[in-house]
């Protein structure tokens, strides 16, 4: 049971027909393979295209083991062309194929094709392949279901819609697959396959040298704090009172490096609001979906209004825009939100509860002289908004109900 991901359709069918090689990358069970076949499914029954001109190779898929290298991938590629007729080529997690880089500059370049790709690496596009496609790659980032999303998928598919929707995913968050079950146990069971698995296919894997057991343990508590303030110096210290070896600030950087690769995490950067420049420190960490803060989580609780943050930091990031964390002399901003030249602030609370927690997110804009637009979100039904400050409910929010101006 499937829902069309429209949103990122609409930015694909553009690149149907380009030579532009169109690489979709995301984290995994994301929803990139499925992706995949609904262009693919686009191009068959939209664009008349025929089936024995569409090549299509799962390297998850264990039928395709063997090709573990560029030499065998070109060679199974150039024995399906028959005709001087386009092909359309889908290469899922090609991150698999040694040098598979070689062959895709390889087929541009001597080949009437149409070419698509998916990796569950955010550097894919680094390295060897952005010296040999350099201009030539079009990027295409996939994140888990949205809510809107998430609520879609009931309604099209005839299902009930869980009780108290938005808290199940604050908890559970949009993974496609985890909506296959319903109890507790078995959707933290399956998020927490998906978290292993994304370790050990994509982080510690045989050409690695990271320590496996340190990784999950570091990774567990860098995922399942997302959204709070970080301190490498802070996680050293934590570890090293309860391990007998130590741990080094160089190497928290260096697993934050490889959770942001296999698109796990991002990082965000600290923004000063007074002198209107990025600051090099990186304020805080965000996971890339909800449900692998509670996979990573052995207490099984989930902070709330953290996880709000995360959310709203993730719907932001799919709309495409610029986020960074603000920074005040008298204190922060949960967003500095930009796109196209023009910004909006945004305060993200749980409940707006009493006065006094009014009072605090309210005045976090105190000091902001910028005149752009300011917002609090929050859960609460009732409009609060004053002094110029805009109050939206988060629910009403992604669910396109209501929604953010920049200037």
């Amino acid at each position: 049971m499937l829902i069309k991901r429209n949103q990122y359709l609409e930015h694909i069918r553009r690149f149907y027909e380009s030579n532009l090689i169109k690489v979709l990358t995301g984290a995994r069970g994301c929803g990139k393979s499925i992706l995949l076949s609904q262009i693919k499914d686009e191009l068959i029954t939209e664009k008349k295209i025929d089936e024995d001109h569409i090549i299509s190779i799962n390297f998850e898929d264990v039928k395709f083991s063997k090709i573990e290298n560029y030499i065998k991938l070109n060679d199974y590629i150039l024995n399906q062309i028959k005709d001087d007729k386009k092909y359309y080529i889908f290469l899922d997690e090609i991150q698999h194929v040694n040098q598979f880089e070689k062959v895709l500059a390889s087929l541009k370049a001597t080949q009437n094709v149409s070419i698509f790709v998916t990796g569950s690496n955010s550097k894919l596009l680094s390295g060897r392949l952005a010296t040999l496609l350099v201009g030539r790659c079009k990027e295409f980032k996939i994140m888990p279901f949205t809510y809107n999303e998430f609520i879609k998928y009931y309604e099209e598919n005839k299902l009930q819609i869980p009780d108290k929707p938005l808290q199940n995913y604050i908890r559970f968050g949009g993974m496609p697959q985890r909506m296959d079950y319903t109890l507790e146990e078995d959707i933290k069971e399956y998020l927490k396959s998906i978290y292993y698995g994304i370790i050990d296919k994509d982080i510690c894997n045989n050409k690695s040298k990271i320590d496996r057991e340190t990784f999950i343990l570091i990774s567990k508590y860098i995922i399942s704090n997302a959204s709070k303030d970080f301190s490498a110096q802070n996680i050293v210290e934590y570890y090293n009172l309860n391990n007998q070896d130590n741990i080094y600030r160089k190497t928290i950087y260096r697993y934050l490096e490889k959770l942001e690769q296999a698109c796990l995490i991002s990082r965000v950067r600290r923004y000063d609001i007074a002198s209107n420049r990025t600051l090099k420190q990186v304020e805080k960490q965000f996971v890339v979906d909800n449900g692998f803060m509670l996979a990573c989580d052995d207490s099984n609780k989930i902070f709330v209004a953290h996880a709000l943050e995360n959310i709203v930091y993730n719907e932001l990031l799919y709309r495409g825009y610029d986020i960074k964390i603000g920074k005040t002399y008298k204190g922060e901003i949960d967003f500095v939100v930009t796109k196209d030249g023009k910004k909006c602030f945004i305060q993200v609370a749980y409940l707006l509860s009493s006065d006094d927690v009014i009072e605090r997110e309210f005045k976090a804009f105190e000091s902001v002289r910028d005149q752009s637009p300011k917002y609090v979100f929050s859960l609460d039904e009732y409009d609060m908004s004053k002094n110029g400050i805009i109050h939206l409910n988060i629910e009403d929010w992604l669910l396109n109900k209501v929604d953010i101006t920049l200037s």
